[in-house]
């Protein structure tokens, strides 16, 4: 039986990592990107829908710790941003007031006021730019985290500084702003996360299911050119499972997912927010270049 169940690791490719990191144009699990883009949002027009436009994005954003199971990305918030990753995904745990980040039961060393303070050090250096940051409960289910996050706001970044509306907003009205996709219950603080048009089939048991998992990326991938314009669609290339951690299906399916877009270039098409674990600076330029 053990030796049975190593032989269905190694087929996961979840059992001996590579012996070294990654930098190559699709994946990325080194501590820096090969190279930065700050402040690419500056060429795109005030006028546009923030809906109309296509971005890169991280799943479980601060997942740096925890092991092959647990993490989801190498880079720092800072150098995430600096690369050019638009759309944050933060999973907080709520004890007596206090918001950990978490990706299920690991701690990622961290707290929500260092994701704000992250994201308010980087719109001041670079005001041309908007962060758009879903936020939902992790580990812990107390369903009230609203009145943490907003005494979190007022201590880390600014009430001003938010996107007050579930209204899509123009380029020109989010520059300089955080917007919140608020996945929780309370008041509104921001967007609604359950409004936008969202595939996250994170569920792949093992790598034999990565084909399916494709599947509905691109179905989706081929929806957002032709959707609602006024809608933002979010699109999740991330997954897991017990005989697949996420490195070994990013590995694969930011392949397919720049061989798909490298097949799109040259087209006017929108893809909304691409999710991405252990992106590439090349595929975030690449989706980037798509404005």
């Amino acid at each position: 039986m053990y030796q049975t169940l190593i032989q269905l690791f190694l087929i996961a490719g979840v059992v001996c990592p590579t012996g070294g990191a990654i930098q190559g144009p699709v994946y990325d699990d080194t501590p820096h990107p090969e190279f930065l883009n700050p402040s690419w949002m500056s060429g795109l027009p005030d006028s546009s829908l923030l809906s109309e436009v296509t971005m890169p994005g991280t799943h479980n954003t601060m997942a740096v710790f925890g092991g092959a199971l647990a993490e989801c990305q190498s880079w720092s918030l800072g150098s995430q941003l600096r690369a050019g990753v638009r759309f944050l995904d933060v999973r907080v745990r709520h004890v007596k007031g206090n918001l950990t980040i978490h990706h299920g039961v690991s701690y990622q060393r961290a707290h929500f006021g260092h994701v704000l303070q992250g994201v308010v050090d980087f719109l001041d250096e670079y005001p041309s730019e908007t962060v758009l940051m879903r936020v939902k409960e992790e580990l812990s289910v107390t369903y009230d985290i609203y009145g943490a996050v907003v005494s979190y706001v007022h201590r880390y970044a600014s009430w001003d500084m938010l996107w007050h509306s579930r209204l899509m907003p123009t380029m020109g009205q989010a520059r300089g702003k955080l917007i919140i996709l608020q996945d929780f219950h309370g008041p509104d603080l921001g967007m609604r996360y359950g409004s936008l048009d969202i595939a996250d089939d994170w569920k792949v048991p093992s790598l034999l299911q990565v084909p399916k998992k494709w599947q509905s990326v691109h179905k989706h991938l081929e929806l957002a050119p032709v959707g609602n314009m006024a809608q933002m669609f979010l699109t999740y290339t991330s997954g897991t499972g017990v005989f697949a951690y996420p490195s070994a299906v990013a590995q694969r399916i930011n392949a397919q997912l720049y061989d798909y877009l490298t097949g799109k270039t040259g087209k006017d098409h929108r893809f909304g927010v691409i999710i991405m674990d252990y992106p590439a600076a090349p595929i975030i330029q690449m989706i980037i270049d798509f404005n």
